[in-house]
């Protein structure tokens, strides 16, 4: 009798098993990287937001005076300073981790981003009290002028 040199049901799918754990073990490690680099874009959304934030003082001689990071975005984005989009949170979607305060002389403002990382090196080089009505306690970075 002839022996068949296939594969039988039980060992594909037993293949297919270990191969759909060991994927999900890799997944779940790479989420941490994630959140890092949304991290990282948060930062930089804020560098430029400042950038923005200087246009409009040249034209204005100041600041916004949004309360809201939704008013600094129709603040700047209608000031005709050349400004069409302002940056929204990568994983919401929305500016509901961002946050704008400003003096009441509108002559400097704090800049704020909840970060996914407590941890991280970027919360080291920023303010961590309250300005301007933003609690820039850590996790949110905050950027003052």
């Amino acid at each position: 009798m002839k022996k068949n040199k296939g594969f039988t049901l039980i060992e594909i799918l037993i293949v297919v098993a270990i191969i759909g754990l060991l994927s999900s073990v890799v997944l779940v490690g790479l989420g941490s990287f994630r959140a890092r680099g949304r991290d990282a874009r948060r930062v930089a959304d804020l560098r430029e937001v400042q950038n923005s934030m200087e246009l409009y003082y040249f034209k204005n001689n100041n600041y916004p005076a949004a309360s809201t990071w939704n008013d600094l975005k129709v603040a700047l984005t209608g000031a005709g300073i050349g400004v069409s989009i302002i940056p929204t949170d990568p994983l919401s979607g929305s500016g509901e981790t961002y946050y704008y305060g400003v003096s009441t002389d509108k002559q400097s403002y704090v800049l704020g981003a909840t970060l996914e990382d407590a941890n991280n090196s970027s919360l080291k080089d920023d303010t961590d009290v309250s300005v301007y009505g933003v609690n820039c306690a850590d996790p949110v970075y905050c950027v003052q002028f």
